[in-house]
């Protein structure tokens, strides 16, 4: 009892003078408003689990995507390199997400319209590129519709801080917002998209062409952070 009793006066001395580190808390896990439920939002990542996630063309989550203080983290490499895509498919929507990259140089991106075949880990689709690249504003740059449309007035918060994200698609109208900015706007079918899309990558696949389609988390061999993802459903309706 008098060496349970020493032990127990030894730890509390340690801890008023600092000399034993106090435990980190648990991550906040994320929520919404009473807004935001009202609104049709729903969380597509409970911030703890991989509930409701899966490796594109496999029915497991790879060994390359893990939960990180309440984030979804790619761990880079080469190594089962499946981009992760949400277990639901959805055509008119509006999707918000946070991400960064831990180290000063990274490259990934959400996608969407996504079309799987069973294998594959990897498959085209319109892209929102996630980029850490103050300063460039070019096709490939952060917020653009990946090697389609650049974006305009993107403006990326400090390294190390998380960058706030939007996608919204409705039928043939879609947008990208960047920290507040809408960077992309482009109509699918357009003259502008049939001229960017006949001189990019995607030129001669079937690219956005089915609405219906996975949304996905892009592995593109570099660590990088997701977190507070949420979608909405929205209307079929063209927005006026």
């Amino acid at each position: 009892m008098k060496t349970a009793l020493t032990v127990a006066a030894l730890v509390v001395l340690c801890m008023a003078s600092g000399n034993f580190a106090s435990a980190e808390p648990p991550p906040t896990r994320p929520t919404l408003s009473e807004d935001e439920k009202t609104a049709g939002w729903k969380l597509l990542f409970d911030g703890v689990s991989t509930t409701g996630w899966r490796g594109l063309g496999t029915d497991g989550v790879p060994k390359c995507w893990v939960v990180e203080d309440g984030c979804l983290k790619c761990l880079g490499g080469t190594k089962d390199a499946n981009d992760l895509i949400a277990a639901d498919q959805y055509e008119n929507f509006e999707l918000a997400f946070e991400w960064r990259f831990p180290k000063t140089k990274g490259n990934s991106g959400v996608k969407y319209r996504v079309q799987e075949k069973k294998g594959a880990g990897y498959a085209f689709g319109p892209e929102f590129q996630c980029m850490n690249d103050p300063g460039v504003t070019d096709i490939h740059a952060s917020g653009a519709l990946y090697d389609l449309f650049a974006p305009q007035g993107k403006k990326l918060v400090p390294q190390g801080e998380f960058n706030q994200s939007r996608i919204v698609v409705r039928g043939n109208h879609w947008e990208h917002w960047l920290n507040g900015v809408k960077v992309v706007e482009v109509e699918f079918g357009s003259e502008a998209m049939t001229a960017a899309l006949a001189k990019s990558h995607f030129r001669n696949t079937d690219w956005g062409k089915k609405p219906l389609g996975y949304i996905a988390l892009q592995n593109h061999h570099n660590e990088v952070l997701f977190r507070n993802i949420k979608i909405r459903v929205l209307p079929t309706d063209t927005p006026k």
